[in-house]
């Protein structure tokens, strides 16, 4: 069984490859953006042509936010054009699509758990582009599984815990955002359902949301880090509105995850343990 990992040495990709080698999987195939241009049709004509995937997993993806803004059309080939591609060539090859999105397709001015069923409105281009590649999958294959997450970090590639802890070590004070409310999400756990998904051969196709449990702002997200990191930097809380960005962010973004729960039978670790995790292994 083939599988062929797109976006595969970026953070995802590389926590999927951990998660792969710890299982004993084998048949994965790594791409990286220029091996696997999920832009160039040619080429992954040519890709799934020689592999005859049973899987394929996009995690490749245009997720600089406040560039998008700009750079509308890059975000919308990469997001929109690039995720149909794949979905187009999986339906032909008859493989199952496992595709990353994200919970900035919200507009996040509710409060209670947003569900899969829930109005996505949201308030950049990088969340409407990724949106807009949701639907594109859904209107060219049958057999997918997106996953909506959100906050995402780990031990590989740049994010949000290994730049706290880098600037920690420099700074006595870090000013962050205090009323931007999610959930943040372990690379490695999302990375154990992608797997999960491929060993129990699921066919319970569609979309879901998946994070880990509990709910933080980015300032007490810093907190934690610094303290389970045993850094002593005074983290000073700022609103939204003294730290202006390009693009808008959801202010709350708590994803309910009863489906994938219920559906795949996923078990799914509080965010805090996960992050312990993390920095045991940083």
């Amino acid at each position: 069984m083939n599988i062929l990992v797109f976006g595969g040495v970026g953070q995802l990709g590389q926590c999927i490859q951990k998660v792969a080698e710890q299982k004993n999987i084998s048949g994965l195939i790594y791409l990286d953006e220029k091996e696997g241009n999920i832009l160039n049709l040619d080429l992954l004509k040519a890709l799934f042509q020689k592999y005859t995937p049973s899987y394929v997993i996009n995690c490749a993806a245009y997720t600089a936010v406040d560039k998008a803004e700009d750079e509308v059309e890059i975000a919308r080939k990469v997001n929109k054009d690039g995720a149909a591609n794949l979905a187009v060539l999986s339906a032909e090859f008859d493989a199952t699509l496992i595709h990353i999105s994200t919970d900035f397709v919200f507009e996040g001015n509710q409060t209670g758990l947003l569900t899969e069923e829930d109005i996505a409105n949201p308030v950049g281009i990088y969340g409407l582009t990724k949106l807009e590649g949701e639907i594109a999958i859904q209107e060219a294959t049958q057999k997918y599984f997106t996953l909506r997450t959100s906050w995402l970090y780990s031990e590989f590639a740049n994010n949000f815990v290994k730049t706290m802890i880098r600037l920690g070590k420099e700074r006595s004070e870090l000013g962050v955002i205090v009323d931007q409310v999610g959930s943040p999400t372990y690379a490695v756990d999302l990375a154990e359902v992608i797997i999960h998904i491929i060993q129990n051969q699921s066919t319970a196709y569609g979309l879901y949301h998946y994070s880990n449990e509990g709910v933080t702002s980015w300032y007490d997200f810093a907190v934690a880090i610094f303290e389970l990191a045993g850094l002593p930097t005074y983290v000073k809380p700022l609103k939204t509105s003294e730290y202006p960005t390009k693009a808008s962010r959801p202010a709350y973004s708590v994803m309910d995850k009863s489906k994938i729960k219920a559906k795949l039978n996923v078990n799914i670790p509080h965010w805090r343990e996960s992050l312990m995790k993390c920095i045991a292994v940083l």
